[in-house]
């Protein structure tokens, strides 16, 4: 018979060396940034917003006109990669400005980039009129080069003063690129502004009730359901009766209203966290409510409340466009993206960039938004997708 042997027992585990650093784990807020950075769609998303929101702070001091400027030589026009005025439409801007002037345009010619326009009148002519040219947004630096004998003509120089307007102009005349980065500017500041103070009301009032829970529970969230049960835009008609239609009312007639949804959701948080191990050790430690609420309740409810936030400042953002449309936003000269969309909706379709490029605008910072709401939701809530 042949002799069977017994396999050979397999080795131990080799342990760590005596006197080596313990392994350091990885904290749950780790693997969410790890999660979410794999998340394409997520991070470019977040790049996006932060290219939008440097481009809206930044991009107003680039362009080379102020939001304010009005180009009465330029109103409504189209976009353009060259710089106006066009070669075309020199003559024409020369015609108009001498007919304001009442005098008789001889003659003009371009030369090292300033025209030189011979005027005629049957009338002495007065040096001012040079005012005429400054005055246009066509040009600028004009002087009165040579004057009849007899007054009666006069040559007169101007330096052409060229502007690029990239995306077109409105219909007084101001350039809608730097108006559509200042309309970010207000748009965004009202979504974070306001979604942040939703978040802070609903998340200490909704904290507040689920912990304590009981009698008080019941009476707060009836204040809530009141609070639900008053129309929005009455709510927000009042509030412009009281306070006049400014920036800071956009503020508050948003906030007041988006914390409901959020302090139902925290509520619905803290009374699954109130019934935890770590809850029922502090309060036998003597812990005070306060401090609970401040260390274990609030910090655990930050998962959905950072969802939640990133899905509420498209909320708020729709809702001033919304309010801005209907003619309860913000006023001139300060304008946001639905007033723009508003004017823009109003000039099709003679003037259809108007619309355009401000829907873009909201449009794709509403995707981005979105699409980061969506990554953080996965990231902090693995389990859930």
């Amino acid at each position: 018979m042949t002799e069977m042997t017994a396999p050979a027992p397999a080795a131990p585990p080799s342990s760590p060396p005596a006197g080596s650093p313990p392994a350091k784990g990885r904290s749950l807020w780790i693997d969410a940034w790890r999660r979410l950075t794999a998340n394409r769609a997520a991070v470019i998303s977040a790049v996006y917003l932060v290219v939008m929101a440097v481009a809206c702070l930044v991009g107003p001091l680039l362009t080379g006109h102020d939001y304010t400027t009005i180009y009465t030589d330029y109103v409504r026009v189209a976009p353009s990669l060259t710089p106006y005025p066009k070669p075309d439409a020199l003559a024409s801007t020369l015609d108009d400005l001498t007919r304001r002037m009442r005098l008789d345009l001889a003659g003009w010619r371009e030369e090292n980039g300033r025209v030189i326009v011979d005027l005629r009148s049957a009338r002495p002519i007065d040096p001012r009129v040079t005012r005429y040219f400054d005055r246009s947004s066509s040009f600028e630096d004009s002087r009165v080069e040579q004057t009849g004998a007899d007054g009666l003509s006069m040559t007169v120089s101007a330096a052409v003063a060229r502007h690029y307007f990239l995306f077109g102009t409105d219909n007084t005349g101001r350039d809608l690129l730097t108006r559509t980065l200042i309309a970010g500017r207000v748009s965004l500041a009202i979504g974070l502004l306001a979604g942040l103070t939703a978040v802070v009301i609903g998340v200490i009032y909704g904290a507040t009730a689920g912990y304590l829970g009981g009698r008080i529970d019941d009476v707060m969230m009836r204040i809530v359901d009141i609070l639900y049960s008053l129309p929005f835009i009455f709510l927000v008609i009042m509030l412009v009766v009281f306070f006049g239609r400014n920036f800071v009312l956009m503020f508050i007639a948003v906030g007041a209203v988006q914390w409901l949804d959020m302090a139902r959701i925290v509520r619905g948080q803290a009374l699954s966290i109130r019934r935890q191990e770590y809850v029922q050790a502090a309060l036998a430690l003597g812990v005070s409510s306060r401090g609970i609420l401040w260390r274990h309740v609030v910090p655990n409810t930050l998962g959905p409340v950072v969802v939640y936030m990133t899905l509420l400042v498209p909320q708020v953002i729709l809702l001033e466009s919304f309010l801005s449309y209907l003619g309860l936003g913000v006023q001139e000269p300060l304008t946001s993206w639905g007033v723009l969309i508003a004017q823009g909706a109003k000039n099709i379709p003679a003037a259809t960039w108007l619309l355009i490029f401000p829907s873009i605008f909201l449009t794709s910072t509403l995707f981005a938004l979105n699409f980061l709401g969506d990554g953080l939701r996965d990231a902090l809530d693995p389990k859930d997708r």
